[in-house]
């Protein structure tokens, strides 16, 4: 009976972690769900909170670290040329993230094609996501639904 319950709760934890894998990454937490879904202009404080965040070292470390990891595992297991599409939205979201702060972006990958939508700051960062997310080995094509949105202040939103 142990044995089975065991069973049980693992088989109903991995159905839960598998069902929560998707193909969509974010830069940030306020940044929009899906690349349909639009959001208004980012409030100037969650804007600061968020470049602070991307700007500082230890994250930026962290996130190239979680790309050269996932590109090492998939070269390991022989999958060089096979990327998995959620590995492929999640590697650009961190790439997009550790060098376009105050960025609300969101990527959807598939079959190497890669969707990015959201709000950046200003038109130079704008100018900047396709040659950063060209980067990511496996990438063929970007499409940026992107929009450039200044923050503003709390009160203007």
């Amino acid at each position: 009976m142990k044995k089975l319950t065991t069973l049980l709760i693992s088989a109903l934890l991995l159905a839960g972690a598998a069902a929560c894998q998707s193909d969509v990454a974010q830069t940030n937490t306020a940044a929009p769900d899906t690349t349909e879904e639009t959001i208004g202009t980012p409030a100037a404080e969650e804007a600061r909170e968020g470049q602070e965040d991307a700007t500082s070292e230890v994250r930026r470390d962290q996130l190239n670290s979680d790309i050269r990891a996932r590109e090492e595992r998939d070269q390991a297991l022989g999958n060089d040329d096979v990327r998995a599409d959620a590995d492929l939205a999640r590697e650009i979201a961190s790439k997009l993230e550790a060098n376009l702060p105050a960025s609300l972006l969101t990527v959807e990958a598939e079959e190497g094609v890669v969707t990015v939508a959201g709000t950046v700051p200003t038109q130079e960062q704008y100018e900047r996501i396709e040659p950063l997310a060209r980067e990511i080995r496996g990438v063929q094509n970007v499409d940026i639904q992107a929009k450039v949105q200044p923050a503003q202040p709390q009160g203007n939103n």
